[in-house]
C-alpha cells in the first residue's frame, strides 16, 4: 500500500504540447517526427520509492594546492624574472556525515530509473498521504520491483550523490584520487505514487515506437531520441559546401592581390 502520492497538475493537452516542444528541441531527431501522430498518451500514477538516510563516510584524497613560483632567467640581454604556477598534492583523510533525503527510484519494471531521472525533479513538498480518492479517474501501475531491488538502486544513487558532495566538500584548488567508504544509517524507504504522462509515437514501421515521458507535475519531458544519420549527413555536406566556398573565395582574393 502506498504511503504518499503526488497529484496530477498537467492536463492532457499540456502534456501533448510538452512532447511536441521536446521533439522540436532535438536537432538530430528523425525527419518528420514532429508531424507523426501520437499513438498513445496515458496519464499514469507510477509506483516509486522515496529513500532517505544518513551517510557516514570515511574518505581519502589528494588535495591540490596551487602557488606562484618566481624564476630568475639570464640571457644575452640580461636578467628577467618569470612567474610560473606550480601545483602540489597533499594527502587528506577524514570523516564526513550528511543527511540524504528524497531520493526517488522507480518500483516499476516497465519504466526504468534512467527515464524517471530525465523528467525529475518532482515538487516533493506537495506530497500528500495516500488515499484511494486521489486515483479517481486515473490509472495506477502496480509495483513490479521488490523493495530489496529498489533499496539497492537507491543506495547506488546515494553513493553517487555522496561522491559529488565530497568533491564539493574538499578544500584546496582541486582533488584527485578521491576514495570513500560510506555506510548508510537511519534508512527509510516509502512507497509513493508519482504522476507521469507516457507518450508513444511510431515513427518507423520496422522499429519499436518512441516513448517519451512527461512529468505530471511540471510538464518536463524527456526520453531516448533515435539519432538521425541522414540529418548528420546533411549537416556535414552543408559544412563542406561552406568550407569549399570559403576556400574558393580566399583563392580568388589572393589572385586579385597578385
Amino acid at each position: 500500500m502506498p504511503v504518499f502520492a503526488l497529484g496530477f497538475a498537467v492536463e492532457r493537452e499540456a502534456a501533448n504540447c510538452a512532447v511536441r516542444n521536446w521533439i522540436r528541441s532535438r536537432r538530430m531527431a528523425p525527419f518528420g517526427l514532429g508531424k507523426m501522430a501520437v499513438e498513445r498518451l496515458s496519464g499514469v500514477y507510477l509506483p516509486a520509492y522515496l529513500y532517505s538516510a544518513t551517510a557516514n563516510s570515511r574518505y581519502e584524497a589528494s588535495i591540490a594546492e596551487k602557488y606562484k613560483k618566481l624564476r630568475l632567467d639570464r640571457d644575452d640581454d640580461g636578467a628577467s624574472i618569470r612567474r610560473s604556477e606550480e601545483t602540489e598534492y597533499r594527502d587528506l583523510a577524514g570523516r564526513h556525515v550528511t543527511s540524504l533525503s528524497d531520493i526517488l527510484v522507480t518500483a516499476s519494471h516497465n519504466v526504468r530509473n534512467e527515464e524517471i531521472e530525465v523528467i525529475e525533479p518532482y515538487e516533493l513538498s506537495r506530497l500528500r498521504r495516500y488515499t484511494p480518492a486521489l486515483l479517481q479517474g486515473w490509472s495506477a501501475e502496480e509495483v513490479s520491483l521488490s523493495p530489496e531491488i529498489c533499496l539497492g538502486h537507491a543506495r547506488d544513487e546515494a553513493r553517487a550523490l555522496v561522491t559529488r558532495l565530497l568533491h564539493e566538500f574538499m578544500p584546496g584548488d582541486g582533488v584527485r584520487s578521491l576514495r570513500h567508504h560510506t555506510e548508510f544509517e537511519e534508512e527509510s524507504i516509502d512507497l509513493t505514487l508519482v504522476p507521469v504522462w507516457i507518450c508513444t509515437i511510431r515513427y518507423h514501421p520496422r522499429k519499436p515506437p518512441l516513448r517519451i515521458l512527461v512529468n505530471g507535475q511540471t510538464a518536463k519531458a524527456g526520453g531516448r531520441m533515435p539519432f538521425s544519420w541522414g540529418k548528420l549527413g546533411l549537416v556535414l555536406l552543408a559544412s563542406a559546401a561552406v568550407l569549399a566556398a570559403a576556400i574558393v573565395g580566399l583563392s580568388l582574393l589572393g589572385k586579385a592581390f597578385l
